[in-house]
């Protein structure tokens, strides 16, 4: 099969296509045949070498790359299920169309790829209302904005800021915190403020301004709650009342615990509850999904160059 990995490190120029050997799953795993694969900034981080600098894994010969993942599970492990091979609880079987997300940092093969290996834990089923182009599209951010709001255990009628509220996670950010009646405050470009609001955004500050002062003109006290999906840190936090909490999204050094604010840093995890929970969202309508562009995998290097150029809104999506 084909596969997209990283062996220099050395960002998008340095990703190869190569052909390798249809990986087999072992106990508690799914094989799925790629329909279809996103291409979110962690792949480009992955491609330069940043879980190596950060020291999140250690250095090794080759990267598969690729998080996200749509597409038919043709093969599962040896886990027994009345004397038929079925994921535990027969949840996923041969055949079914599904979303998952690979959140290993050092596997040799990930998602962009014509076939992908995943603990069953890491896949469920895709919504019923999208292409498999479509579902590609929000498991990995989906996840990370979930997560980061569970973290933060906000009660109606809170205030919620998010920053980078245009990007992946944190327009998905703003669709959760308008779906639990947090009131949400979206830093973004200015161009942006039109889909952030239509996101769900109750208010809007310009990222160019000074974060702290303009988020306090909204909330004079300061909000009570910060998904720093733009991973500002301390700038980002000033807005944020004594006692408040923060989540920081990994990337960088965790900021400090001023004024009595919890600090939590989060590192998503695929796990099958809140993929499961992403997609009831998705099919009830919160959540939407958006596709920026699809490249065939052979062209993944221009996907990737595009994507590191900036200005994409939505995903590039890589089919095999």
């Amino acid at each position: 099969m084909r596969a997209l990995v990283a062996r220099r490190l050395d960002g998008p120029d340095a990703i190869e296509l190569i052909e390798t050997d249809v990986p087999e799953p072992a106990a508690g795993q799914v094989r799925i045949k790629v329909a279809a694969a996103a291409v979110n900034p962690v792949d480009l981080a992955v491609s330069a070498g940043m879980p190596v600098e950060f020291g999140l894994t250690a250095a090794r010969q080759q990267f598969g790359l690729g998080w996200d993942v749509a597409g038919t599970v043709d093969a599962v492990g040896p886990t027994q299920n009345d004397g038929r091979k079925t994921t535990r609880g027969g949840r996923l079987r041969i055949g079914d169309a599904a979303v998952g997300v690979a959140d290993l940092l050092g596997r040799d093969l990930k998602t962009h790829a014509e076939y992908v290996v995943l603990d069953e834990e890491a896949a469920t089923s895709v919504p019923r209302k999208l292409a498999l182009t479509e579902a590609a599209t929000f498991g990995l951010n989906g996840l990370t904005a979930l997560q980061a709001i569970k973290a933060l255990e906000p009660e109606p009628g809170q205030t919620l800021l998010v920053t980078g509220a245009a990007g992946g996670v944190g327009g998905y950010a703003v669709e959760i915190a308008k779906y639990l009646g947090l009131t949400v405050i979206a830093a973004a470009s200015a161009h942006d403020e039109e889909l952030v609001r239509l996101m769900g955004a109750e208010h809007f500050v310009d990222r160019s301004q000074d974060l702290a002062t303009a988020v306090r003109r909204i909330a004079p006290g300061g909000v009570d709650a910060l998904v720093d999906a733009a991973v500002v840190g301390v700038g980002a936090q000033e807005a944020v009342r004594n006692g408040g909490r923060h989540v920081h999204l990994q990337g960088g050094p965790r900021p400090p615990h001023l004024r009595g604010i919890s600090v939590k840093q989060l590192f998503v995890q695929a796990n099958r509850s809140d993929l499961e929970e992403l997609v009831r969202l998705v099919d009830a309508g919160p959540l939407s999904t958006r596709v920026a562009d699809v490249h065939p995998l052979t062209e993944a290097a221009a996907a990737y160059k595009r994507l590191a150029g900036g200005g994409v809104r939505g995903r590039l999506v890589l089919v095999p």
